[in-house]
């Protein structure tokens, strides 16, 4: 099984480079899971397909600290590299109230509830397929 991922679309497969393609779908339930794992509350995703060319799921969830918005931000990228994912970007790690991980297809934002509320996210993606909130499927 190749050390590589890449998660750009279709199925879970090899391509040309000997790397495998999880789709996106996949990447989704992954983040979801190391979220869970270390109990992020408030997670919900956002299905963004058609809306924009960046992403296609955005999957926000909350922290109860700075410590515990950090922990759930490194699940993600811990979760995601043992699977061969690599982040293409990760920005507000050392702030810890708003850290974005951007896995490509998923694009994560874990937060302060306080700074979730005031940026509102959820908000500008309204008219975009709210998937709900996790577990609730």
């Amino acid at each position: 099984i190749p050390s590589e991922y890449d998660f750009s679309g279709g199925c879970l497969r090899r391509c040309p480079s000997n790397r495998v393609i999880m789709q996106a779908e996949q990447l989704k339930e992954l983040v979801v899971g190391a979220l869970e794992d270390v109990k992020a509350q408030d997670v919900s995703i956002i299905d963004v397909r058609g809306r924009t060319s960046v992403t296609d799921y955005m999957v926000l969830a909350c922290g109860t600290s700075n410590r515990h918005v950090k922990s759930l931000a490194d699940s993600v990228l811990s979760e995601a590299k043992e699977q061969g994912v690599r982040a293409s970007n990760v920005e507000g790690a050392n702030a810890s109230d708003w850290i974005l991980v951007d896995l490509g297809d998923v694009v994560v934002h874990v937060m302060m509830p306080a700074t979730r509320e005031f940026y509102d996210l959820e908000r500008l993606w309204r008219d975009a397929p709210d998937l709900g909130v996790a577990g609730s499927e």
